[in-house]
């Protein structure tokens, strides 16, 4: 799929409200007996998955008070929201220079990089290397001894084995952070399950794993989440880059706090003179304990009943990409049901769990307007042919209501931390799958933090993801020791 092209940066100019779901319907027969177009009743079913400002902003209320929870000391083990401090408070100022490894774990495959630095220049060289899911669902020793190998690999292939080489660690995954260099595994997510790992410091076990080989000379100066990653790749091409966001397989946030508000820091273990610090809110977790069960729907709750993790990962569950197509498919599965789709006729994979795949919505999405070419193709995968215009609209309105819904909850976050942040003109670094292949995410995004909040702000794709985000962090720490 072409994705579209856009600016990296969205200009505010204007703000206006937009009450309705993209997608306008083509002339459909009213059913006499109700009065409804099929269409109407299509909506109906969606309805609940199509938030209110009003909605959207109660969100904004309880997240904030989630993260203070977070924040503060006497209340940060109870807290949904955990904020844990990435003990990161400098960011790049381009200065840095040297090589520097990264590796970026957070779904089935991972990244290792060396970026060499100069200044405003860099040198980029990479290599994507794919997780198993025996290794997913295997050991914590299995999973390191695979990363440590492929990062021995990566670091000889380069015939740099014999330099002593800064590695910043991305794992994408909540952490509890001691220090920079210390972080514990609080669950896991994303379809990873390995035993050993969670309550044990993950940076120890990737140093063991590396030792036990002895063929590379590699030292961790820190560990992050790739909301961290982001947020460092963004402001070292802009300064006032303060909000890290990922959509993608998961979602999370990070964002500059003012160190005096960062209660629940181990004292010792970050600079009490520095101004600020960078949090990881795991935002994810958002919604447990009840907290968002006045937007949760019918098809939420599906999700989470089926899901590896149940009651866990709310607000994740409403907006990433793990579960967008399955969440589409759903409310596709109903509407047909209902007699409104396909005449009535469900084809068997679409009854099945996972077959309807998240890309299939940005795909039938970037459709122009009128024209169907992509979601008939999608839909021949599902082994649905001979279908009308109309039927390929009514889906199209289905994959906008759950996309718009992630966007604006997505957005409902951000507006949140902008509001916390306090400042005109602040850049948000965003990368993920999701923001960076659906046509329509970022202007979504756009007009609806436009509606909720009132800071001048950017939003910024970060056109190197994550694993820059974590050379520079160690490029920083690196020049700090």
């Amino acid at each position: 799929m072409k994705t579209k092209n856009r600016s990296l940066f969205s200009k505010i100019c204007k703000c206006y409200s937009k009450t309705d779901i993209p997608g306008t319907p083509v002339l459909q027969a009213v059913d006499e007996s109700s009065g409804l177009t099929p269409y109407d009743e299509i909506k109906d079913i969606c309805k609940d998955l199509v938030l209110s400002n009003d909605q959207l902003r109660m969100v904004m209320e309880k997240l904030d008070m989630e993260i203070n929870k977070g924040l503060t000391k006497a209340t940060h083990d109870e807290s949904i929201v955990k904020c844990f401090t990435t003990y990161v408070q400098d960011l790049p100022d381009g200065t840095e220079k040297g090589n520097f490894l990264a590796l970026d774990l957070g779904g089935t495959n991972f990244r290792v990089l060396l970026i060499t630095l100069e200044g405003q220049n860099f040198d980029m060289k990479s290599k994507i290397y794919a997780i198993p899911q025996s290794l997913m669902l295997g050991t914590g020793t299995q999973l390191f001894d695979h990363i440590a190998q492929c990062l021995a690999l990566f670091v000889k292939d380069l015939n740099l084995q014999d330099e002593i080489l800064p590695l910043g660690f991305t794992f994408s995954f909540p952490l509890k952070q001691d220090g920079l260099t210390k972080g514990y595994l609080v669950r896991w997510t994303k379809g990873f399950n390995c035993d050993g790992v969670v309550g044990e410091d993950v940076v120890a076990l990737l140093e063991k794993a590396i030792e036990r080989r002895n063929d590379v000379k590699i030292d961790v100066c820190a560990i992050l989440n790739d909301t961290t990653g982001t947020l460092m790749s963004c402001a070292w091409k802009n300064r006032n880059c303060r909000i890290g966001l990922i959509v993608g397989t998961g979602s999370n946030a990070c964002y500059v706090e003012k160190t005096k508000n960062v209660e629940c820091a181990i004292p010792g273990n970050f600079n009490p003179d520095k101004p600020h610090m960078l949090i990881n809110t795991e935002w994810g977790a958002f919604g447990e304990g009840g907290t968002l069960e006045f937007v949760l729907t019918e098809f939420d709750h599906a999700i989470d009943d089926n899901s590896i993790n149940p009651q866990k990962q709310l607000f994740e569950k409403m907006i990433s990409g793990m579960y967008m197509g399955e969440l589409t498919r759903l409310v596709l599965e109903k509407v047909v049901d209902a007699g409104l789709l396909f005449g009535g006729k469900c084809p068997s994979d679409l009854k099945k769990r996972g077959k309807f795949f998240t890309k299939y919505v940005s795909e039938i999405e970037n459709d122009p307007k009128g024209k169907y070419t992509n979601c008939r193709q999608v839909l021949a995968e599902l082994g649905i042919r001979n279908v009308s215009d109309q039927d390929c609209e009514n889906v199209r309105y289905v994959c906008s209501v759950v996309s718009s819904r992630a966007a604006h909850l997505a957005s409902a976050g951000i507006a949140t931390l902008l509001n916390k942040t306090a400042e005109n003109n602040v850049t948000v670094g965003i990368d993920g799958s999701v923001y960076r292949y659906h046509p329509h995410f970022h202007d979504l995004m756009t007009d609806k933090l436009c509606q909720l909040q009132n800071y001048t702000f950017d939003l910024m794709l970060s056109e190197d993801g994550s694993g820059r985000g974590a050379a520079l962090v160690a490029a920083v720490a690196a020049g700090k020791r």
